[in-house]
């Protein structure tokens, strides 16, 4: 059985829950046994419930080592231990670990990193050579994308439409900010928010005001992959989104919403399909600008990105079975 431990709320994000459930799904279709941990967030609950996965409802946040061996004792224990929620303690890591299970950590920094099986920390990009780990795995080729951006490739060559999308949750209200920006720009804008969206009245304030821009706002889509299609550039966070964007050929400007995304928005650029803007609480909306060589960011965006991080990383999972 393949466990996935995932932390996944407002104040958190919910990039960690997306990121492992297009995991989950790769091994599910190659015959593998899912079961999810998971805090009490019930956006997240019924998002699981939608997908068909097990899961059972941990105080994740509780010290580690007290409640890990209350699961591992389970009828069928587990064979792989996935953790997607950043920085483990090394008491948790031991506790799955001595369960006998192979533990497999993403972008983790914390002391429990020490005793992972594999550390796949494709969204690090400083201090790749601290990361602790038996193996540890970086790159871009590691990121785990949606497979559905395969049906949606094409390069873009001008900026007549823009996608704002700031994640499930936002936990800061970035798009409030961002939107009340476009609106003075005679370009079409559509905003999505997610799931886990808190800062509504907000946004809704601000698009209740005479605007140049054409915004649309969509609390939700069915497909991000289908939507991203619609456009011609991005504004995003610092997670996976812009890297599903440039997978489909949409080049984007990126805010980071936590500093720790601050390194990931300068890597975007420097891999030439983003322009980094900073971190929310010093973006000068006054200075940015929509003026980038679309075209050019587009076609490297296409060249440098591909869709088989899941597939590499079901691979190596399922190696740690042998």
């Amino acid at each position: 059985m393949f466990v996935f431990c995932v932390e996944s709320s407002h104040s958190r994000g919910m990039g960690h829950l997306y990121r492992s459930l297009t995991l989950a799904e790769e091994l599910r279709r190659r015959g593998r046994d899912i079961h999810f941990l998971v805090n009490d967030h019930e956006t997240t609950l019924k998002i699981l419930k939608s997908r068909g996965f097990e899961f059972i409802i941990y105080d994740l946040g509780a010290p580690g080592g007290s409640w890990e061996s209350a699961f591992v004792k389970t009828a069928k224990p587990p064979e792989v231990w996935v953790d997607d929620r950043l920085d483990t303690t090394f008491a948790h890591a031991a506790a799955v670990v001595s369960a006998g299970a192979r533990l497999v950590t993403f972008d983790d920094r914390g002391a429990g990193a020490e005793l992972a099986d594999i550390n796949i920390s494709a969204l690090v990009f400083e201090g790749i050579d601290r990361l602790k780990g038996r193996e540890v795995k970086s790159g871009i080729e590691y990121m785990i994308l949606n497979p559905e951006i395969a049906h949606y490739r094409r390069a873009r060559k001008t900026v007549n439409s823009i996608l704002v999308t700031l994640g499930g949750a936002d936990t800061h209200g970035v798009t409030v900010h961002v939107a009340r920006w476009l609106q003075s720009m005679p370009v079409a804008v559509t905003v999505v928010t997610g799931p886990a969206f808190q800062h509504r009245e907000d946004l809704y304030s601000v698009l209740a005001k005479p605007v140049v821009a054409s915004v649309e706002h969509l609390t939700g889509v069915p497909s991000m992959a289908q939507e991203m299609n619609r456009h011609d550039l991005a504004i995003t966070g610092g997670g996976l989104t812009p890297f599903e964007a440039a997978a489909s050929g949409l080049p984007s400007i990126v805010i980071a919403n936590e500093i720790f995304e601050i390194p990931v928005g300068r890597a975007l650029e420097e891999l030439g399909f983003s322009r980094f803007a900073g971190h929310y609480r010093s973006v000068d909306f006054d200075t940015l600008s929509l003026d980038l060589p679309v075209e050019k960011m587009s076609q490297t965006a296409l060249r440098r990105t591909d869709l088989n991080g899941s597939h590499r990383i079901a691979d190596l999972l399922e190696g740690l079975l042998r």
